[in-house]
């Protein structure tokens, strides 16, 4: 398996042909880098301007490696070979290396480059990407991997100290500007003037050109005490390592990757808008920095988040009065961390009563409002305090739990909760206080317990009786002066107390039934199942010619190919006989097929747009321009693996990728919309005015008015 390495953007305040100098002093060795032993130059080119600079060296590695491995591999030195491109003209150095010693047994590539800051020319950026590719090394596979690994991730961290090290060196010498390269012709002095004499302190591994030019140009002051702090933008929407640490916290190298690499391949695979960059990092945390598992909960999260219109809970939706009521929760003040508090009064609240009263769903959609004002608030502690916080601390109190509480339904409703919460909020529960736990109290745990993620788990402090005011309690995690009356502090907490709900409120089976429906079917999306040999069509009549049709889709599952079609004559009704041949009825979704199999492509219906493979997981957007009046038909299809060219036989991962969709079945969630053309303004716009968004966890939109004459179909993120 390849390992993958990219870095974030570090940014140092300072100018280019600085940081330059500080880093020429690297060669021929190191000292900050012990296993750096030697580096011999074997090929240098320079441009005749002086402007392009390209070394080529041989650098020579101690790799801190078992005596037994080194004995067995027959080398105690291992060697890379380096290249240097630097282009004083453009300001911008690219560095290339890969490994020389066996490299026919591992793969090792690395690319780094240091360039302008786009906003601030005074600055310069630097970013730095890898893989790692083991196919064999006498059975110690592993064993290289992780020596790799590890020897790579010190000397990523290294990399800025060295820097600054080099520059503070710079600094004691004298040398705190370089100016910057200018073409020959502009070098030379007018008449009746002189050159001025280069200080010689800047004769010391700097650029040739900066030391032809001399010193005559303003010096750049260091405005800030460390030389890489800034809270400048990233180019190209790219992250910084400082944002990284003041907005997301202390990450390791490894794990900044992940976070970079998933969210690219979200940039990638989904146009428009993605989630907040702490969103992303609640996934990859949620699964130990397993980029394939985190993407793949991260995926279907927001299809679920998009399907319920859950962006909009807090804008459209307003909980019924018996909740305001009777449901013994609410926010009060932070923690000492500086996390949000809830507070939940789980004692005094009649879970049968409410759950009589409201049913399940409206229950569980209270539940996920809290959880979408427990986002909102991380972001505002985030920026009053100054450091990154991206969970909650939640305070039970269990003071009069009893079997009332522990009523099946009541029960199922919990467990239901915490299977949504755990699926789509992962990581943000920082702690969890549970206060005068009662005797009963084991017997609910040994309920909800193995519906807990482990790591969930070990976020659980229990207190029995009183034992929350000694040692080791409350004092500790949250300050005095905010401990709630109830529990004997001083602060009056405005969470409500709870209590039995009237049975006057209770509704029957029936009405609970149907409201439940109609809280989970409130969506303008709808979902199909695509079967191998019976896809899904959708039949739009159009009366207008130049009307425009819209549609926003999801992959769910699997991988299908999108068609448009047109006819000027009806299909026929999907006719449900049983066999199931025209419509098929799953748990997943519908599947209606319009196209009859005696029509022929060219004769009774035509192809009005290119063919689209959608993956799974993608998000689709898009528009057509209708040329002719009639009957349009959008197909889902499912995808075949193609063959290898070169022969009849499927490839191995064609295999592989056959069975992960189990009896080959695709699943999507689709909208569609029909706007007239003097209404269009362009696809993003059309399907904001549906609500497609991804509004709540998004970072920045990426949106296009463009409308083509034809179509326009973009893959583009939830928004």
């Amino acid at each position: 398996m390849v390992q993958k390495y990219q870095s974030p953007v570090r940014v140092y305040k300072h100018p280019f042909e600085l940081i330059m100098a500080a880093y020429e002093r690297r060669f021929p060795t190191c000292p900050l880098i012990p296993m750096f032993v030697d580096s011999d130059i074997i090929n240098e080119h320079k441009s005749e301007d002086g402007a392009i600079h390209v070394i080529e060296r041989r650098c020579k590695l101690d790799i801190d490696a078992p005596r037994l491995l080194k004995k067995i591999a027959g080398v105690d030195y291992v060697y890379f070979i380096q290249k240097n491109s630097l282009n004083r003209r453009e300001r911008t150095l690219h560095i290339e290396a890969h490994n020389e010693t066996f490299s026919s047994r591992v793969i090792i590539k690395e690319h780094c480059s240091y360039t302008v800051h786009p906003d601030n020319e005074d600055w310069t950026c630097f970013e730095q990407s890898a893989s790692l590719d083991i196919r064999s090394f006498f059975g110690f596979e592993s064993t290289v991997e992780k020596i790799a690994m590890k020897q790579y991730t010190s000397s990523i961290k290294k990399g800025k100290e060295i820097i600054e090290y080099y520059l503070k060196q710079l600094e004691r010498e004298g040398i705190t500007f370089v100016p910057r390269w200018t073409p020959p012709d502009a070098r030379k002095p007018k008449c009746g003037t002189s050159q001025p004499r280069r200080p010689a302190s800047l004769a010391i591994n700097i650029p040739d050109s900066a030391a032809k030019e001399g010193s005559s140009s303003k010096e750049i002051p260091n405005t800030s005490s460390s030389p890489s702090e800034t809270t400048a933008e990233t180019p190209d929407d790219k992250l910084d390592a400082d944002y990284i640490k003041r907005y997301l916290g202390d990450l390791t190298p490894i794990q900044e990757s992940c976070l970079i690499r998933l969210r690219q391949w979200l940039q990638e695979t989904h146009k428009g808008k993605i989630p907040k960059d702490e969103h992303i990092l609640r996934f990859l945390r949620a699964r130990d920095f397993n980029i394939d598992k985190a993407r793949e909960i991260l995926c279907q999260s927001l299809t679920w988040r998009k399907q319920h219109q859950v962006d909009y809970i807090l804008d459209t939706w307003n909980p019924p009065q018996v909740l305001q009521d009777y449901y013994a929760g609410g926010w009060h003040h932070h923690d000492k961390d500086g996390r949000p508090l809830y507070v939940l009064r789980l004692g005094q609240m009649d879970t049968k009563g409410l759950v009589r009263a409201l049913g399940e769903e409206a229950l569980l959609r209270y539940v996920l409002s809290i959880n979408e004002e427990g986002l909102r608030r991380c972001e505002e502690n985030t920026k009053v305090f100054g450091r990154p916080i991206s969970s909650w601390t939640c305070l039970v109190d269990l003071e009069g739990l009893n079997m009332r509480h522990l009523w099946r339904p009541g029960v199922k409703a919990l467990l239901r909760i915490i299977e949504v919460v755990e699926a789509n909020y992962p990581e943000t529960l920082g702690r969890l206080l549970i206060l005068r736990a009662p005797r009963v109290f084991p017997v609910l745990w040994t309920l909800v317990s193995p519906f807990i993620d482990d790591n969930t788990r070990k976020k659980f402090l229990i207190y029995a009786g009183n034992d929350y005011q000694g040692p080791g309690g409350l004092l500790d995690y949250i300050d005095k002066e905010i401990i709630p009356d109830f529990l004997g502090g001083e602060c009056m907490c405005e969470v409500p107390e709870g209590g039995l709900v009237p049975k006057s409120l209770y509704r029957t089976a029936e009405e609970l039934e149907n409201e439940d429906i109609k809280l989970w079917t409130e969506t303008i999306y709808q979902s199909a199942s695509v079967f191998k040999g019976a896809p899904h069509e959708v039949l739009i009549q159009i009366v207008d010619a130049s009307s425009v049709i819209t549609w926003d889709f999801d992959v769910c599952k699997g991988d299908i190919v999108f068609n448009i079609f047109h006819s000027k004559r009806a299909p026929q009704p999907p006719k449900k006989d049983s066999l199931g041949a025209h419509s098929i009825t799953s748990p997943g979704g519908n599947n209606v097929q319009l196209i009859d199999k005696v029509w022929q492509l060219g004769r009774d219906y035509s192809m009005v747009e290119s063919p689209l493979i959608c993956k799974e997981g993608e998000s689709v957007q898009g528009s057509h321009v209708t040329r002719w009046p009639g009957f349009y038909i959008l197909q889902w299809k499912f995808h075949n693996m193609p063959a290898c060219a070169t022969t009849n036989l499927p490839r191995v991962d064609d295999v592989l990728a056959s069975l992960q969709v189990s009896s080959h079945k695709c699943k999507v969630m689709y909208y569609t919309e029909v706007i007239g053309s003097e209404d269009f303004r362009g696809s993003m716009t059309s399907l904001e005015s549906s609500h497609s968004g991804f509004s709540q966890l998004s970072a920045a939109t990426t949106s296009s008015s463009q409308s083509h004459s034809s179509s326009m179909i973009s893959r583009w993120r939830f928004c």
